[in-house]
């Protein structure tokens, strides 16, 4: 499936709390099992939903992941008790280092980044999402549905309005 027909399909796709839907809506974060491992705590479906749910898809040498880091953090601060959920999938751009438990942990402390992060070793999260470019953030409203993907950087105002639209 190529990455409009799923961000389309996750968009479209109904999420219901419970019974059947469930599973319908489990499958919007699906892809977080993927991870080989995790920094921080492990967030699954039930543990997002009912929140917005912020998607960072980055890698920590990238300098437009840098960039938009400082808006992340704004928006984790003001949001984060009750209403946003920020989970960053690191998917290394040099596997040889990047992916690397220890280069990892020193580079999470040095950003002091205070939201889990899934590790994406082998790019099955980033395939799942059909994602094609460092930094991406798919923003997820509280009912599971995919409401923006943005894709680059020196875009933080639009994503700060996304988010503020539907916290």
């Amino acid at each position: 499936m190529n990455r409009r027909a799923l961000l389309t399909a996750l968009a479209a796709a109904p999420l219901g709390l419970g019974t059947a839907s469930e599973a319908e809506s489990s499958g919007r974060y699906e892809p977080l099992t993927l991870a080989s491992g995790w920094l921080g705590s492990r967030r699954s479906a039930s543990d997002l939903r009912g929140r917005v749910v912020l998607l960072d898809i980055f890698t920590f040498e990238c300098i437009n992941c840098v960039r938009v880091t400082p808006n992340l953090k704004r928006l984790y601060r003001r949001y984060a008790r009750t209403d946003l959920e920020i989970v960053a999938v690191h998917t290394p751009e040099v596997p040889s280092y990047q992916s690397k438990i220890g280069y990892l942990a020193r580079q999470a402390r040095a950003a002091d980044l205070p939201w889990p992060i899934a590790i994406d070793n082998d790019a099955r999260i980033w395939n799942a999402y059909g994602v094609t470019a460092w930094p991406t953030q798919l923003i997820f409203d509280r009912s599971g549905r995919l409401r923006n993907t943005f894709v680059g950087d020196s875009q933080d105002g639009a994503v700060a309005a996304a988010v503020r639209a539907i916290v």
